[in-house]
């Protein structure tokens, strides 16, 4: 099963100074800054998706992509534009969460078609439209119109986009993608899909289902799909169902759930082969909202913050070499984090410690955690936090390995329609 992670400009700087928290003056974040293929070994994904609306904007606004950054794109392409490795595939979508509150998606199928050419991604997902819920029973009859217009605009414009790719006969693989608000409608989807001609199905707006909902909607796409038919699944990591969606026909899916749970997760952001951590929150004192209002309140002393910031990351930095004790570095901590939040520093105290007491950044392997040692398990500034999250997901890329293992033959294809 191939995992597909999805851009949003996320990289971290070989150089940067993680003492005084700097980057070198020359410094060129494009030239110098790493993807997290470049960082970390085996690298943790096998191919990158890459959004339209991330790079070209869409109803929302500007995408994350400056001018200079999109010309490079479509000047040099996605190979060279990430440095991808040889071998890694390269996946385009239009992104439609970006887009869910419009009518109908907001590009048409050459806009889509020339992004992907031009870009020489080597796969692309048809325009799709997410539907807005989920009732696994329910008919057309049933649901908002709104849901029925979605899901065949859906199928419409995966009708015109592989007549669009086929009169344009481009090497690029074409993605189908299917919507849906029960397992029937999926089904059906797919079904239609298939009839079109296409050999690969992206299953779309599953994100806030349940892992046994998802299985369901697998169990009934499974009665329709032809042998060699292929899932992707869009948005969707579950490693603990990996291997029931390997079962059901799935072959691919992306997600950046084990990225984004580095910064986003308030407690389990540190992931191991055994289960999480939780990242010890060491805010800057000139970057926290919370400490800023109470210095310029009075109501602390922005002396006094910095002299504990100071004393608490020598502290840490002192345990991970040996030199202090467990006590005397939660002391430390303690005492920092009693100026800044005293409820967070009562809230999470406790995983603090046992983060501490275990150093789980001692036993990891990869690359970042040995090389920034204590500095990774530290929830402060974008360097660390991006490094934590490209850490998880090495630790995400060791769990899929295990399952190839496990399951060296592919398990798409089981049903002959």
């Amino acid at each position: 099963m191939k995992f597909y992670f999805p851009d949003s400009q996320d990289q971290v700087s070989p150089t940067y100074d993680f003492i005084n928290e700097d980057y070198p003056v020359h410094r060129v974040r494009q030239r110098d800054d790493r993807y997290a293929h470049q960082v970390v070994k085996p690298i943790p994904y096998e191919g990158i998706l890459v959004s339209k609306a991330i790079v070209d904007g869409s109803v929302k606004g500007a995408g994350k992509y400056s001018d200079r950054q999109k010309d490079r794109l479509y000047r040099d392409g996605v190979r060279e534009f990430f440095r991808l490795p040889e071998g890694m595939s390269s996946l385009g979508d239009c992104g439609a969460f970006n887009y869910i509150n419009e009518e109908k998606p907001p590009y048409k199928v050459e806009q889509v078609l020339d992004f992907y050419e031009e870009c020489e991604f080597d796969e692309g997902v048809s325009i799709d439209h997410v539907i807005f819920g989920y009732r696994p029973e329910a008919s057309e009859r049933d649901v908002d119109a709104a849901w029925v217009k979605r899901r065949e605009i859906s199928l419409d414009l995966a009708e015109e986009f592989l007549a669009a790719h086929q009169a344009r006969k481009l090497r690029l693989q074409p993605l189908g993608a299917a919507q849906g608000w029960s397992p029937a409608s999926y089904a059906d989807s797919v079904a239609r899909l298939q009839d079109m001609g296409y050999k690969r199905i992206a299953l779309g707006g599953m994100v806030p289902l349940k892992s046994h909902d998802i299985i369901a909607c697998l169990d009934k796409i499974n009665d329709v799909r032809h042998e060699g038919t292929e899932l992707h699944l869009l948005g969707i990591t579950r490693t603990a169902s990996m291997e029931e969606f390997w079962d059901r026909g799935v072959t691919s899916f992306d997600s950046t759930s084990a990225f984004r749970q580095s910064f986003m997760d308030e407690r389990n952001n540190y992931h191991t082969s055994n289960g999480s951590y939780t990242a010890i929150r060491v805010p800057q004192v000139d970057g926290n909202p919370t400490l800023k209002r109470l210095i310029l309140a009075g109501q602390v002393s922005q002396g006094v913050a910095i002299k504990a910031e100071r004393e608490c990351l020598q502290a840490l930095r002192a345990y991970d070499k040996r030199q202090v004790g467990l006590d005397e570095a939660v002391a430390a901590l303690e005492a920092y984090l009693t100026i800044v939040d005293e409820k967070k520093r009562e809230k999470y105290s406790k995983n603090y410690r046992t983060t501490l007491d275990e150093r789980p950044w001692e036993d990891c392997p990869c690359d970042l955690c040995q090389k920034l040692r204590i500095e990774i398990v530290i929830f402060r500034g974008t360097e660390r936090n991006k490094s934590r999250g490209f850490h998880n997901m090495t630790v995400l890329e060791a769990k899929m390995r295990e399952l190839r293992f496990r399951r060296p033959a592919a398990g798409a294809g089981t049903h002959l329609a």
